[in-house]
């Protein structure tokens, strides 16, 4: 995925805002093999989050809302890719649909949008946090762009 791929992607805000939000600069550096999105947050607003997927053959942004986070110790779980977490590891996020009145989409999703990494074990929230699934790593992989179509799906006009 190159910078202008990623800007051009975007389905739910207008050119102005897709130019300017904060393309991650170490897109060179991201162990693609192991994605299945890319997913960041916006270092300078932090209530502000991005992901950009294939989604139907094209690749599909959407701009999410971090809405709330779970701050106690209580734990909490990743709607996409069942990573469990405690603290504000996972996040109410939403995604304003593309042409409405306000309406939008949301899931609770893991801060980091690092899922990819997650079940592939390659980060691991802490060793007593991590849900231990007892699927193989291809079912988790097919789970979580599972869910992840599913969501996109329901933003799309």
């Amino acid at each position: 995925m190159t910078e202008s791929e990623i800007r051009a992607s975007f389905i739910n805000c207008t050119k102005g805002e897709a130019r300017r939000l904060p393309v991650p600069r170490d897109l060179a550096e991201r162990p693609w093999d192991d994605l299945d999105f890319l997913g960041w947050r916006d270092l300078g607003a932090p209530e502000r989050a991005y992901l950009v997927a294939d989604h139907g053959g094209r690749l599909v942004g959407v701009a999410l809302r971090l809405t709330a986070t779970n701050r106690g110790m209580r734990r909490s779980m990743c709607s996409l890719c069942l990573t469990t977490h405690t603290g504000d590891g996972v996040a109410l996020m939403t995604a304003r649909r593309p042409r409405s009145d306000g309406d939008s989409v949301g899931g609770y999703f893991c801060t980091d949008l690092a899922c990819s990494l997650h079940i592939r074990a390659h980060r691991n929230p802490s060793p007593d946090d991590h849900y231990k699934d007892p699927v193989t790593v291809e079912e988790k992989i097919t789970r979580t762009t599972g869910k992840l179509k599913a969501f996109l799906d329901q933003l799309q006009p």
